[in-house]
């Protein structure tokens, strides 16, 4: 059972400025948190952001940090990653994650996190 669905990516060009939407199957809880994550070739799955649903307080890893914007649709139930200023090293498989219970200290780690996305492609290029 798919608890929340992604979709936007694809191959794009360096400066180009996609989103990424994360849909929940059914509906993100209030104390949810929903994260993105990444993975490139021959690297590990490292934090890219995450946002709570009930609060919307956000969190950034410092290689996105005013470049991508993580917000919430409540009507929508999604969470849509805009990404601006790409560069080729943001080239990697996105994935949405589900942290059923979160902390500030806690939302940046994977392990954390409740449920998991198929993952969708973004590649940048030149």
């Amino acid at each position: 059972q798919a608890h929340v669905v992604e979709s936007g990516g694809g191959t794009v060009q360096a400066g180009d400025s996609p989103t990424l939407s994360c849909a929940a199957s059914t509906f993100f809880y209030a104390n949810d948190a929903i994260g993105w994550f990444r993975q490139a070739p021959a690297k590990e799955r490292e934090f890219v952001a995450a946002i709570r649903w009930r609060l919307g307080d956000k969190i950034y890893a410092d290689s996105v940090k005013g470049r991508f914007t993580i917000s919430r649709d409540v009507a929508k139930e999604t969470v849509v990653l805009q990404m601006n200023s790409l560069k080729h090293e943001d080239t990697a498989v996105y994935y949405c994650a589900v942290d059923r219970s979160p902390t500030p200290a806690t939302m940046k780690n994977s392990h954390n996190y409740d449920y998991w996305g198929q993952g969708t492609q973004v590649t940048i290029s030149s």
